[in-house]
């Protein structure tokens, strides 16, 4: 199955997850210095960045509860006041024949994203920011911008909603929006060359429930319209530039030390 960017449900994972106080307590106990939450579930999106036909991918979901800084001190999900987590993401290939409009067009390998996220949480509100370097498919970077609105219904059910905006290097632009001139002479695209910049606005809500202890089940949904050079592209005027995308899946909570 055509693995899909996995960019925007790790970093929900990370920067929105956070925990309830009954998930958190059943760990306290013993005080380990990380807990994370790991899992799978399915995602329905569009093809490729731009497609207007959607797909059923797996993608995996992976959040951090608390962690350990050696001489900062620990580190837990859902307290107010500066926070930092890793970020990832995952583009998978985008061939010629995903669509017919692609005709002529390269192959786009595969493509890792690795990065950072940092953000400010108060009682009710959370503004974050990601950067990411991409790793085989483009050597490009993006980052990605949003606010989220912090609604704890109980105990077992957290909800989170938010705008979002998107942006990229030219080299990543290139890559996914690109057209050169010999794709151009071989198929019905017209040769483009997009600038760096911000590429998406939208929003996306995040809820999970706590089925146990340890078990949660996961929900997210977003939105995002291409803007800016994204919008200009010919492969995104063939497809859409409106992108939804709705995510299922259930985590397991785990709790380790590694350092005395």
């Amino acid at each position: 199955m055509r693995l899909a960017c996995l960019a925007t449900l790790i970093a929900a994972g990370l920067a929105f997850g956070a925990s309830s106080a009954k998930a958190e307590d059943a760990l306290a106990g013993d005080a380990p210095q990380y807990v994370i939450d790991v899992g799978v579930g399915g995602q329905y999106k569009p093809k490729y960045p731009g497609s207007d036909t959607y797909i059923l991918v797996p993608y995996p979901l992976f959040s951090v509860g608390r962690f350990y800084l050696p001489g900062m001190g620990q580190r837990e999900s859902g307290t107010t006041g500066f926070f930092m987590f890793p970020s990832f993401g995952f583009n998978g290939e985008r061939k010629a024949s995903d669509d017919k409009s692609l005709k002529g067009t390269k192959t786009v390998p595969w493509a890792l994203e690795l990065g950072l996220g940092a953000g400010v949480r108060g009682q009710y509100l959370r503004g974050f920011g990601t950067l990411r370097q991409g790793i085989n498919g483009t050597d490009g970077q993006v980052g990605n911008l949003g606010l989220d609105v912090l609604v704890p219904i109980s105990e077992r059910f957290e909800m989170a909603f938010g705008p979002r905006a998107s942006f990229a290097s030219q080299e990543y632009m290139e890559t996914y929006f690109g057209v050169t001139a010999k794709e151009a002479s071989k198929g019905s695209l017209s040769k483009f060359k997009p600038d760096g910049g911000f590429k998406t606005v939208g929003i996306a809500t995040t809820a999970s429930y706590a089925l146990t202890e340890r078990t949660r089940l996961r929900f997210t949904a977003s939105y995002n319209r291409f803007i800016e050079d994204a919008a200009k592209s010919p492969i995104v005027k063939s497809g859409s530039r409106d992108q939804w995308m709705v995510g299922v899946g259930v985590t397991y909570r785990l709790g380790f030390n590694l350092f005395n």
